[in-house]
């Protein structure tokens, strides 16, 4: 017979084994943290501005890095050739001829919304036209999925004080310029932290404003009134880690809307003169294609770049010190081509190689110099290193892609198709058959592409409905139009036109020569 004591210390011990057997079971049968998503958008970054696209007189070692260990897209596509209406392609999921937001529009019916001063103390003339609440965005459904959401940068799509500002629209956190004109200058009075109004250490100083009439253009010293003490981009990487540092435990998505490298050209002179160095003297621009001068215009657009690459070097650096870089998927983009004016010489930097780059054929235009952009997009352990793939594929891929990724499903009413498949390496990936674009801007624009053709429609406005059609395995360039000779490829470009063209709810996006109404009242 078992003594009672002994009896005891045995029922005890076993007490204690099922406990931790118990307790073991329950972790391994916890399902594992799904992983976060850093989505990083450069803002008017042309697609050979990185080394690893080919760029040769701009150092962008960090990110280089990250097409090493991961994979590059070489037929990657924005929402739009500018701004507003990129992004909100890119959050919604919809091509622009679906999209809420088809152009950039100011909101001028508030007031005096392009004077700067006023809108930087009246939150009532800040900010653009916003996104219905019944249209979600990536936001929305990672929230859904149980991530914590965060825009750090320039977000653009619903001003201040209306129900378009970020926090209802999917993110949990704000950080940065809810204005798009307000980003015209990187050294702001004022940024906001969610519904939050922040002034910075900054005077005033209006973009546009030129050098003082007695000013030497060749010192520069004369310039010192454009540089203020508080950096924009600084302070958005400091919040951008600080909200992965608060959310480790937590899946989190990072959208890092950086305003860089749109002009004005800013950025702190020690990365400057690592450039003047490599490039030598060159000539001051004076102002006279808006935003800032600058002393030394190439050497500053390069530096700004450099910037950006190293931003991009801290964050990766900060997932490994939080332990997620293993598990985080990192993407980063630009939102359009390369721009013409604010003192950036595209053509010097052949920022768009193997494209046009120049006004008319970068930014504002559906040319492959404006809507080709870079992507590249890495994950430790799930995305093969250093490949590379041609997969046709455009911003409104991006939300049912990182629904995918977070296992949620994606809204039935977008265009998109999830690029996971390519990104794992996953043959059986889903192909689009077409892409689509439109533009009310710029005289009025449509671009189709199918296949190896790339099929435009410009000066809509001014009547012309004549499609140009190129050959862009012959041709990237698109300068040999080949539509007389392919009538039967024109003539599926011009259905698709009519076919995924819808009429615009905002007036100032229609386009009547497509058949849209403009409302009378």
């Amino acid at each position: 017979m078992m003594h009672k004591t002994t009896k005891t210390t045995f029922i005890f011990a076993l007490f204690l084994i099922l406990i931790q057997v118990s307790c073991t079971d329950s972790r391994v049968s916890e399902e594992p943290k799904k992983p976060n998503i850093i989505y990083i958008l450069a803002d008017d970054l042309g697609y050979a501005e990185l080394g690893c696209y080919g760029q040769e007189l701009i150092e962008t070692p960090n990110i280089d890095a990250l097409a090493s260990n991961g994979i590059r897209f070489t037929d990657h596509y924005a929402g739009a050739p500018v701004c507003a209406p990129s992004r909100c392609v890119l959050l919604t999921g919809q091509h622009a001829g679906h999209a809420y937001i088809r152009g950039n529009d100011e909101w001028a019916a508030r007031g005096e919304v392009w004077n700067f001063a006023k809108a930087v103390e009246d939150p009532n003339l800040e900010g653009q036209r916003p996104i219905p609440d019944s249209i979600p965005t990536i936001g929305d459904i990672l929230q859904e999925a149980g991530y914590k959401t965060a825009i750090v940068g320039k977000w653009g799509l619903g001003a201040p004080l209306t129900d378009g500002i970020p926090n209802n629209r999917g993110f949990d956190f704000f950080y940065g310029y809810n204005c798009q004109r307000q980003a015209h200058t990187l050294h702001p009075k004022h940024l906001w932290r969610n519904n939050e109004k922040v002034w910075l250490d900054n005077d005033l100083v209006v973009p546009g404003t030129k050098l003082d009439s007695t000013a030497d253009p060749q010192n520069i010293e004369s310039y010192s009134n454009y540089f203020q003490k508080d950096y924009a981009p600084k302070l958005m990487l400091d919040e951008a880690l600080g909200f992965m540092e608060k959310n480790k435990d937590n899946p989190f998505f990072l959208y890092f809307a950086t305003p860089l490298t749109h002009a004005p050209l800013q950025v702190p002179q020690e990365y400057v003169d690592k450039y003047v160095e490599k490039f030598g003297d060159e000539e001051p621009y004076l102002g006279n294609r808006g935003y800032f001068p600058n002393r030394y215009p190439r050497a500053t657009y390069a530096a700004m770049v450099t910037y950006l690459d190293q931003q991009v070097g801290e964050i990766v650096k900060k997932l490994k010190e939080l332990g997620e870089y293993e598990n985080t998927l990192i993407i980063f983009s630009s939102d359009n081509g390369p721009t013409y004016n604010g003192g950036t010489d595209s053509p010097f930097f052949d920022s768009a190689k193997p494209f046009k780059s120049g006004y008319g054929w970068g930014k504002g235009f559906t040319h492959e110099g404006g809507i080709r952009v870079p992507m590249i997009a890495s994950w430790e352990g799930k995305i093969a290193p250093g490949t590379t793939t041609g997969h046709i594929s455009a911003f409104w891929d991006v939300l049912p892609t990182l629904a995918e990724v977070a296992d949620v499903k994606a809204p039935d009413n977008i265009d998109g198709v999830s690029f996971l498949p390519t990104l794992l390496g996953d043959n059986r990936q889903t192909k689009h058959e077409f892409l689509y674009w439109e533009f009310p801007s710029y005289q009025g624009q449509q671009a189709v592409r199918f296949g190896d053709w790339k099929g435009i429609r410009k000066n809509i406005f001014k009547g012309n409905m004549e499609i140009a059609l190129y050959n862009l395995k012959e041709d990237p360039a698109e300068q040999q139009d080949v539509a007389e000779e392919n009538p039967d490829i024109v003539e599926k470009i011009s259905q698709i036109m009519k076919n995924e063209h819808t009429s615009a709810h905002i007036d100032r996006f229609k386009i009547e020569q497509l058949g849209d109404v403009k409302n009378t009242d």
